[in-house]
């Protein structure tokens, strides 16, 4: 379950096309299929604590101070490329929201303890064979 919903994300972007660049020819010289999706963080409706988390996460993706800015241009219509920008917004904000789970630590097991002490006894062991005269 996404932590933004697409509806959310729509209320708030900007959408502007323009012409793709690459091969294609005449088609690709007169049709603006490419979208680019401009994103303003301040108008999106979502709790003050998780639109500072989107500020600190995408302060290098921020321009401006508050837009966020995704082209799309891999396919061949605008709408295409108007969806993707947008699965591409979405995407970003996620995975600007994750916070990773604290890791719990655990008690080491019998078997690692003994195999850690045996390790140290016999690197003990060698240092001690270096000193002694033979």
């Amino acid at each position: 379950m996404p932590q933004i919903s697409i509806e959310t994300i729509l209320e708030a972007v900007e959408f502007s096309v323009t012409r793709s660049s690459g091969a294609g020819g005449q088609h690709v010289n007169k049709t603006n299929s490419a979208v680019i999706a401009k994103l303003d963080l301040l108008q999106l409706k979502i709790p003050d604590t998780k639109k500072s988390l989107l500020f600190k996460n995408l302060a290098y993706r921020l321009v401006q101070g508050q837009f966020i800015s995704v082209r799309s241009e891999e396919q061949r219509d605008q709408k295409s490329n108007k969806d993707t920008a947008i699965e591409n917004l979405s995407a970003l904000l996620e995975k600007a929201l994750y916070v990773p789970k604290k890791r719990v630590d655990t008690k080491p097991t019998r078997s690692s303890v003994r195999k850690r002490l045996d390790s140290k006894t016999k690197k003990s062991n060698i240092k001690k064979m270096r000193s002694e005269k033979f």
